[in-house]
This record gives C-alpha cells, structure tokens and sequence, in this order.
C-alpha cells in the first residue's frame, strides 16, 4: 500500500498549526541522507548483537477503507515492499536491558489516539512483538520505554554515558522501512535543549533517514551513549538524547513538560504557556495514549479559554473598528468568512476570493481558504430537497468533491476521491448566537487523517468550514471550529421554493428566524414580519413566484445593550435573473466613535436627502426610488433606528411609475423600532 497521502490537502488547504508541538514536529522534520564525514567499520564481533538488540517500530495498516475513487489504486506501481507490507515502518527501537526497550517519544505518539493500529516491534526476521506496558515516557526529552508481550530473547545493548566528543559513532536505524542499516560518523558536539537549556543533545555527523528516529547512537566500541531523535534544519548535523536522560528518569512515571502556543484564527495573537502534567505508569499501550491525549484536551481547553480571557477586552463585540462593523448594513453575501481582527488591530469582514464549480441541476461549489479552514457555500442541486441534504451527510461530502476534488498519490498518479462514506462522527453545535450547525467528521485511515466539518443549513444549501487534520487533533479542532463559528459573517438566500423547504427544518434553524414569519403565495402575495419590520406587497409591484430570490441580509448589531445576529436588510428579486427588486435597510445611529462618514450618511437618512427622497435616479443601467420608511421623524426626535425602503429596476422608467411602485411598497410597510 501507499504512503500517508499529502495530496488530499490541495482541495482542503490549511495553513500552519496554530501550537507548536515538539512531538509532531519531530515527526514531520525530513530526514536527509548526508555523506559520512569519517568512513569506520563496527567491530564485527559486536554487529550481530547490535542488529539483533535493534527493531523496527510498525503500525498495522488500515485494513478497511470506506473511501471511494474515481478507478482501483494503482498499488503495482509502488515498489514490491511497500505494496506487500502490512505495515507501516515509522521508526526505531532498541533493548536497553532484559524486556526493557526505548525509542523517541514522537515515533510511539503516531499511534496516540490513531486510525491506525497500536504500534509495535518487528525483528529482522518479520516478527511482529506487541507492546505490553509503557513504563518510562518524558514528552521533553522525546523518550519512551516499554515492555513487550512475549519479548524476544536478545542480548541488550551495553550503555555509555560518559562518550567522547570528535570520536567515531554509529547511527542505527531502519532506513526508509527497508531494515535496520548502520552508518558511521562523529559525535561532534552538545547543545542546550531549546526550551530551558536544562540539558544537551549530543550532535553527530553520521547520516540518518526516514525511520531513523528512535534508533540507537552507538559510540566506537558499540555502545549506547544516545538516541536518535531529530535532524538540523540548517546543517548536517543530527541530534541525538543522551541515555543517561532515559537511565536517570523516574522510573514508573510519564512527565509532560513542555511549552506550546494556542491561536485562533481571527486574531494574531497567541496564548504561549506550559503544558505540564504527570501520570504514574506502567500503562498499556491504550491506557498511555488515553491518559495523554486527556490531558492534551484539557491543555488544549485551558489555552483556549486564556487566550480569549487575554483578549476579552478587544474581542469582538468589543475592540478597535468594532463599533464600524455594528454600524454597516449586510452585503447580503451568502458565501461565508470569518470577522477577524487584521494586522492594524481594527476588525473587519474581509471578503474571501471565492472559487466557484458548477454541479449539475443548478447547483454549484464556492469555496475559499479562509485561515485554517476552507468556507464553503453548496448551492443544492435542484434535484436534492432540503431534508435530504441535511439528513443525509454523506451525500453533502459527495457533492462536495465533485467541485472540490481530493486526491490520494500512489506512485506517480494521483487518485481522485469520489467519496468519503458515511461520517464517522455526526452531533449538532449551537453558537452563541444561536445558529445550530451540524458536525461531521470523515476518517482518512490511509493517512490517519480526518475530515471536519461544520456545517451551517441555510435556504439554498449549506454554509460550512471543513478542516483536514490529524485524528488526535480532534478535540483541538473542534473545540477550535466552535470558537470560530461565533464570528462567521453570512446571509440567508435562496428562492421562494428553497426557502419553503427550508423552513420546513424547524430544528435545524436558528433562532431568529423563530421570531420572523415569512408567508407567500405564489402569485399573490408576499408578507415579511419580524418584531422589527413588517412589509408585505402583491404582483403589482413585482412578480411573485417560485424563482423569485429572497435574501436576508444578517449583520451584528447592537439591540438594548446585547449584541446579537439580526436581519439588518431584506431583499426580494421578482427571480435571479432579473434586476427588479424591493429591498428594506437598517440603519442605527452612530456612536461617537465613528468617523464624519457614519454621521454625514445618517444625517441625509434622517433629512430624506437623496436618495433617500421619493425621487427616481438612474444608476449602472438601473432606474431607483427610495425613501424612509415609517412614521416621519425629525432631526430634533434623535431616533435611534430608521428604515429605508427601496424599489430597483433595469432600464430608464417614467418618473409616476417609479413613484407608484414605492407607493405600493411603502402601503404595507410597518416599522416597529425607532
């Protein structure tokens, strides 16, 4: 079988995680071949027994794949090894004493909470050993030691703890999955490690490869003075833990002491603090990875629940250029983005380029990368009604990657993924403003990957963020996208007909819309009331039917001292098509805060200064009235919230009809806040 896939992410992009985490650097850093600085020869005397004291560490491949492609996986074109193994090599151990065996932290932990199988140890000769008991682990030093069930009988590797720098060494590793190799260099120098310079690694020039991780360092006699854990980024030179870190650990005890960084995508700041815990071991295997990944989630919850706290004072609602976004009408843009705070400090709702595919029947695929997620707006076909859409999650990632296509690579080609399945994972999440999304999650098992999404019913399909990620960042994802969806910037369209089955869906909408009744015939009449505004109109002034396209427009505004998420603009189109359209805007006073512009714009509202003043005008082809709606104020009655009611229409028209047509919109208009 093939490699992990890294080719999927081109349709699921995502940008660097937001905590570092030492673990899963090491395990991503590349290892690359480099030329021996000194050519040595171990003693032949002392070569069985390193080789045989030395394993690979392995994981059971996914035996089941739910995934569906375009034509069968090309597996003959990966080389004879790789497609006949059951396994995936990812590392290296060694025995250190009698069933006592070690290797790097970061190669035990891709079996934490994984797709896969447990790890375990495969001798030269194929034996697979299952690990028994987890008893020595240090998350900082990058070390783990373990017992095997039914160990194999082997001669331990010696120890030195005193070596010798500029001597001849041995890195010991399994190369590339092809077995155990050895090769030679020079112990060349310590360095601090980089958190808190409590100790040094040992450096040596002896060359390394994937898989080399966890193997042993061996100095000229064939001893253990280190174990190989990561590679420079900027020199040839590897790393190795020195083994007296792992010799003088506590015994029985798991320690975490690190330092890892928390961001969330709509501010550039970061919560950087200690993830420091302990559990007493020895464990199983599954006891040690639930116990961690447990203690991860809850450091994961307290970042995140720091960093807002860090925040509270410029997050929004609150915080520079808050006030600007409380204040503008909606764009009516169902395609969704996040609010974010940019890098002058101001908040804003910065518009995603959004790439579009068509699917068939009407339907079509916006999608852009936003931060760490791609936003999505699915326009249904016209042949999947609304119940069927919500209720059926897989046919949501099926139309999905028909206009967002995944691949997975084997070989020289890349696959494309016509399906996920069914979801593993499906619960609802409410915001904070009350919008009911539905989670979904997709397994990726070939590459111990996931697929979350969140998913946003709205009239005309979905709004959704979709994230690719590792199955043990999970609960940070999650925990992540529910943070994020509070600052999603989206509006409600679709057409009379999509609306209709939508709100159908009671319990999947959000609860403005329980205070908002929106009734219509077809060819008859059109009603919209809400405990703010109420309007209704006939086919007098424009058409009415099941094409005709209704959108509201939602912001975040400020009502009785509580931010909330309201309509702050209605517009109907007589169809998407056509030009001819009614629209209601919400306007608020502005505060003191805001520039010259708020206030000009409001002073012409609140004086029906054009063109807010009952005249036509023409504009980019289209002919427009509009006027304040409501009872008449005055500057001196300092309302806090007008309304505008306008009608639009392609094409030069005559100023009485222009004036009839207002009239007819303004008959049924009712506002009810001032």
């Amino acid at each position: 079988m093939d490699k992990p896939a890294t080719r999927a992410r081109q349709a699921l992009t995502s940008k660097t995680r937001r905590a570092w985490r030492p673990a899963a650097w090491l395990a991503a850093l590349a290892w690359m071949a480099l030329p021996s600085l000194h050519a040595a020869t171990m003693d032949p005397a002392v070569l069985p027994q390193v080789q045989g004291a030395t394993f690979e560490v392995v994981i059971l491949k996914p035996v089941k794949d739910p995934l569906s492609y375009e034509k069968p996986l090309p597996f003959d074109q990966l080389p004879y090894q790789q497609r006949t193994d059951k396994y995936y090599s990812v590392g290296t151990a060694f025995a250190i004493g009698d069933n006592r065996y070690v290797t790097a932290g970061h190669v035990l932990s891709l079996g934490i909470d994984s797709l896969m199988g447990e790890p375990a140890l495969r001798d030269a000769a194929g034996h697979v050993y299952a690990i028994d008991k987890v008893t020595r682990y240090s998350l900082h030093e990058d070390f783990v030691e373990f017992t095997l069930k039914d160990p194999p009988k082997v001669t331990p590797l010696a120890l030195n703890t005193q070596p010798a720098l500029n001597e001849v060494v041995y890195a010991v590793g399994n190369a590339l999955g092809t077995g155990i190799v050895i090769r030679d260099g020079l112990y060349t120098s310590q360095t601090p490690e980089e958190q808190d310079g409590r100790w040094k690694w040992l450096r040596f020039s002896a060359a390394a490869s994937p898989g080399n991780s966890g193997g042993p360092l061996l100095d000229k006699d064939g001893k253990v003075i280190g174990i190989v854990v990561m590679k420079s980024p900027d020199e040839n030179l590897n790393y190795a833990l020195p083994i007296d870190r792992v010799l003088n650990a506590p015994a029985n005890l798991a320690s975490i002491d690190t330092r890892e960084s928390y961001q969330l995508d709509v501010i550039e700041d970061k919560h950087t603090g200690p993830f420091k815990a302990q559990f007493p071991l020895p464990k199983s295997f599954a006891e040690f990875s639930a116990t961690y990944q447990k203690l991860h989630n809850a450091d994961v919850d307290q970042k995140l629940h720091d960093l807002l706290a860090e925040n509270a004072a410029t997050m929004f609602p609150n915080g520079q250029g808050a006030s600007r976004l409380l204040h503008v009408n909606s764009d009516l843009n169902a395609f969704p983005t996040l609010l974010h705070r940019n890098s002058n400090g101001n908040w804003v709702s910065a518009k995603a380029n959004e790439n579009k595919a068509v699917l068939p029947h009407n339907g079509y695929i916006g999608r852009a990368a936003v931060g760490q997620q791609v936003m999505f707006h699915l326009r249904k076909p016209d042949d999947v009604t609304s119940k069927q859409l919500y209720g059926d999650s897989k046919l949501f990632m099926d139309l999905v990657l028909k206009g967002a296509p995944m691949q997975r690579r084997v070989g020289s080609e890349a696959i494309k993924i016509t399906s996920l399945g069914a979801p593993s994972l499906q619960r609802n999440f409410t915001d904070n403003y009350q919008r009911r999304w539905q989670i979904r999650e997709w397994p990726m098992a070939y590459d111990n990957e996931l697929v979350i999404a969140f998913l946003l019913p709205v009239p005309d399909g979905y709004a959704a963020m979709v994230r690719l990620t590792s199955n043990r960042s999970e609960h940070e994802d999650i925990a992540d996208m529910q943070a994020l969806a509070n600052f999603v910037d989206v509006s409600y369209s679709g057409t009379l007909a999509q609306w209709k089955e939508f709100l159908a869906n009671t319990e999947l909408l959000p609860s403005v819309l329980s205070d908002i009744a929106i009734r219509f015939n077809y060819g008859d009449d059109f009603k919209y009331q809400s405990k703010r505004l109420g309007f209704a109109y006939t086919p007098s002034l424009q058409k009415i039917d099941a094409d005709s396209q209704l959108v509201l427009g939602m912001s975040y505004f400020e009502d009785h001292g509580k931010t909330v998420w309201d309509v702050s603009k209605v517009e109907v189109k007589s169809n998407l098509d056509n030009a001819e359209h009614v629209m209601v805007n919400r306007h608020v006073a502005p505060s003191d805060d805001l520039d010259d512009s708020f206030r000009n714009r409001w002073g012409k509202i609140v004086h029906r200064s054009h063109p807010d003043d009952g005249v036509p005008y023409s504009e980019n082809d289209m002919t427009y009235i509009g006027t304040v709606g409501g009872t008449q104020v005055s500057a001196e009655s300092k309302p806090e919230v007008l309304y505008t009611a306008f009608y639009g229409v392609d094409g030069p028209r005559p100023e009485d009809a222009m004036k009839g047509k207002l009239n007819l919109l303004l008959e049924k208009l009712q506002v009810n806040e001032h």
